[in-house]
């Protein structure tokens, strides 16, 4: 018998001050069975540094880790046109190649142990792609996904590099890194 997803629903006063945005999220994300929480909180993070007001270039959660072809997220134009293709982790080269192909921007968030070795080894490789890649910090990813429950309501507000999470059972801000920016 598989094993089925669980459930979360999150309710994000997002503060955006480097967009001027500010919006209330609320998110329903199914947790895979092999998905750990850290990497759950990072698509919720990846998902508030991409939400866009333009109800044309609407940003969705796929199926992930459930669907090997697609994204941890995209955007698509009414015409079905891939505009954002984001991934969570540290992705296949290949998998970045047909990414940076298929999509008019393409986005990676790396935030585990191994992200530094990851990207020393693929660096000069991934400098040719037109993708932007950002690094969190591992230590205040975990710290977060130590403030998860299954239903909440929490703030997000970002600023420069960094989100300042607000939650019921405490704050925490995670930071990042940008290793490779070309959608500006």
């Amino acid at each position: 018998m598989a094993l089925k997803p669980t459930i979360y629903k999150f309710s994000i006063a997002l503060s955006d001050m480097n967009r001027h945005l500010y919006q209330t999220l609320n998110l329903t994300l199914a947790q895979h069975p092999s998905e750990n929480l850290e990497r759950m909180m990072m698509r919720v993070l990846a998902y508030c540094l991409n939400v866009d007001t333009d109800p044309n270039n609407k940003l969705e959660f796929t199926k992930g880790l459930s669907a090997v072809e697609e994204p941890d997220l995209w955007a698509k134009t009414l015409d079905d046109q891939l505009i954002l293709w984001v991934d969570v982790g540290e992705p296949s080269l290949e998998r970045i190649k047909k990414a940076s192909r298929l999509a008019r921007t393409t986005k990676i968030y790396s935030f585990n142990s191994k992200s530094d070795v990851w990207w020393s080894q693929n660096q000069t490789k991934l400098q040719s792609l037109k993708v932007d890649i950002i690094r969190f910090n591992w230590d205040e990813i975990q710290a977060l996904a130590k403030r998860v429950s299954r239903t909440m309501d929490f703030s997000i507000s970002l600023t420069d590099d960094s989100a300042y999470i607000a939650t019921d059972s405490g704050d925490c801000e995670c930071h990042w890194t940008q290793l490779q920016e070309v959608s500006r």
